[in-house]
């Protein structure tokens, strides 16, 4: 079992390789390191009054603002309401206990095969890559995942590529975290090389909000990488609004396209961001736009401190409906609930 990690010990590190010195790491990770810490910074950038804001000094304490500051340029001044903003603010609300939520919604813990390995269904196997997200959403499922304990990416890969070894049935890899693109390009090259020697691997799936949020990631070393992979790779960005994308995420897709990757979106519906039709329907074709296919779009998973975001199951069936009645089929994701134990994402 994975134990739930207190909040005062979730980690916050530099990307792995990052310790060079400023002025010779690559571009990416110098924004990195720029990014806003400060809830009342980010308040004052956007010309908003942190005490009309309801901002949480206790929340932010236990899971730390971080958001990139080209993320927060894509915001909308004076506007508390705004949905980029929401996604990343801490307030008040997330201190509050509610019933039902709790520190393991989706059963990470019980569906632990190795050291930063999960397995919850068949053929498939998730690598916590690492804890480090260049954005901390407030919605995150694994704001309480004991990464200190739990990160894959230990001892050179050993515990988590002998697992995956070891078991013929597992013929997908998911690189997760956390966010796998805060590692290095070479870590990340590291962990495919040894991944490579696995014969019973067919497919790569990479989570990654950082195309979407730190653009500059995708860098020529990133995309040189993902183009000598041997496997189909599904990429799977995680947007929740259409105001995420400009032009500099566009361009950081289109290069993850050329360099051969299936790109696809994972939308979390959450309340006060996405929560209309209109919002769902500008998502699914600002995404198709941009190159990338909907694929999910996730109830929120019920984790101790997010109930603020929580839409009920009556209005997502609505919504979902809505949006079919609008949009090709192509462009409507499916409307998921994971539920611990299941064999798969369950339809609602």
């Amino acid at each position: 079992m994975i134990p739930a990690a207190p909040l005062p010990l979730q980690p916050e590190p530099l990307p792995a390789a990052a310790t060079a010195s400023p002025a010779s790491a690559p571009r990416w990770q110098r924004l990195w390191r720029d990014a806003v810490r400060d809830p009342r910074e980010l308040l004052g950038l956007l010309g908003l009054n942190a005490a009309a804001a309801g901002i949480s000094d206790a929340a932010a304490a236990g899971f730390p603002l971080r958001v990139p500051r080209g993320f927060v340029a894509r915001m909308r001044p004076g506007d508390l309401a705004d949905p980029l903003l929401r996604q990343v603010l801490p307030i008040d609300l997330e201190e509050r206990i509610v019933p039902g939520f709790s520190l393991d919604a989706v059963g990470d813990g019980a569906a632990r095969k190795a050291e930063g390995v999960i397995q919850k269904y068949r053929g498939r196997a998730l690598l916590v890559a690492t804890g480090s997200c260049a954005v901390h959403c407030r919605y995150c499922f694994r704001r309480h995942f004991p990464y200190a304990e739990e990160t894959a990416a230990r001892d050179g890969w050993a515990a988590a590529v002998e697992a995956i070894a070891e078991d013929p049935s597992i013929d997908e890899v998911i690189l997760s975290g956390g966010d796998p693109l805060s590692l290095a390009t070479p870590k990340l090259a590291e962990l495919t090389a040894r991944l490579a020697a696995i014969p019973h691997l067919r497919r790569l799936r990479i989570h990654s909000r950082l195309p979407v949020v730190l653009p500059e990631r995708v860098d020529a070393e990133l995309l040189q990488w993902l183009s000598a992979l041997p496997w189909p790779v599904a990429f799977v960005i995680h947007a929740n609004h259409a105001n995420e994308f400009d032009a500099s995420v566009d361009a950081a897709l289109a290069a993850l396209r050329g360099a051969g990757v299936q790109l696809l979106n994972q939308a979390v519906l959450l309340r006060g961001v996405n929560d209309h039709v209109d919002a769902l329907a500008d998502l699914s074709q600002r995404c198709f736009a941009a190159g990338v296919l909907p694929y999910y779009l996730h109830q929120l998973d019920r984790v101790q401190g997010v109930a603020h975001f929580e839409v009920s199951d009556e209005q997502a069936r609505a919504l979902h409906a809505a949006l079919a009645a609008r949009l090709s089929g192509y462009l409507v994701p499916k409307l998921v609930r994971e539920i611990p134990g299941d064999t798969g994402k369950r339809p609602l």
